[in-house]
């Protein structure tokens, strides 16, 4: 029995080294048709390894990255946004992608006049963008933790300065941390309602009720991003800027 479970083991190990050698190649491969201008088949083999479960996070936002750099020189700029944004969606702090992303849209066409929300929720915001999801929940638990023990010292120690010293740490901990919570949850929620999407159709009328015979209010392009409201059958409502209408889920692709 014993030789039974170190074999199995054995043959697992196997296994997740074969997948791992797999990956290796494919990215080789895929970096490889990409410096030779193959971009086409650049974007098939990136596009295989999202596929491939056994990419983590952190290779699947570079993967990302270099999709949209291939679709960006192949001119789908929409489809380079997307890979950006969802590239950006695990790796926040991915420097290039943040300014290649800038740089295609920039090629956007459609001029949406935008509303600042307020000072307060637009620096909120802004601090959420600076982690992804894991890393701020993680550090929510360790912040937690650490204003556990300074608690722990302030009621049971006796020197002044260090019952000082730690309740002040612990009741800062305990405040980063319930930001560090809010900041994860934000994240989660937004992801898991996906309530952000890229236009992907060249040119999409907004209606102004979700059927066809709706007034069109205004028109979009492909690789605006646009904001998810409410659903009603294929039609969603959108949220731009100061505008509203609703449009086919087919005209889009959630982020």
């Amino acid at each position: 029995m014993k030789h039974i479970a170190i074999k199995l083991i054995h043959i697992c190990m196997l296994a997740l080294v074969s997948i791992s050698l797999s990956a290796q190649t494919a990215w080789e491969t895929a970096n490889q048709h990409y410096a030779d201008g193959q971009y086409e088949e650049a974007i098939i083999c990136y596009e295989n390894l999202l596929q491939d479960p056994a990419v983590r996070a952190e290779a699947r936002a570079e993967v990302l990255y270099n999709l949209g750099n291939a679709y960006f020189k192949t001119g789908e700029n929409a489809r380079a946004i997307l890979a950006y944004e969802r590239c950006l969606r695990l790796d926040p702090r991915q420097q290039d992608a943040k300014h290649n992303l800038q740089f295609a849209e920039a090629r956007i066409i459609d001029n949406i006049e935008d509303h600042q929300p307020f000072f307060l929720l637009q620096w909120a915001q802004t601090v959420r963008g600076w982690l992804n999801e894991e890393t701020w929940l993680l550090w929510s638990v360790v912040l937690f933790v650490l204003c556990l023990v300074g608690m722990f010292i302030f009621a049971f120690m006796r020197q002044t300065v260090l019952r000082k010293t730690a309740f002040y740490t612990g009741v800062a901990a305990f405040c980063i941390s319930l930001i560090a919570l809010w900041c994860g949850l934000s994240l989660h929620h937004r992801d898991m309602v996906k309530e952000e999407a890229i236009i992907m159709q060249g040119v999409v009328n907004a209606k102004s009720s979700p059927d066809k015979s709706g007034t069109d209010l205004f028109v979009l392009h492909e690789g605006t991003k646009v904001h998810i409201g409410d659903r009603v059958g294929e039609w969603c409502e959108i949220h731009v800027g100061n505008n509203i209408g609703w449009i086919r889920q087919s005209a889009l692709e959630q982020i």
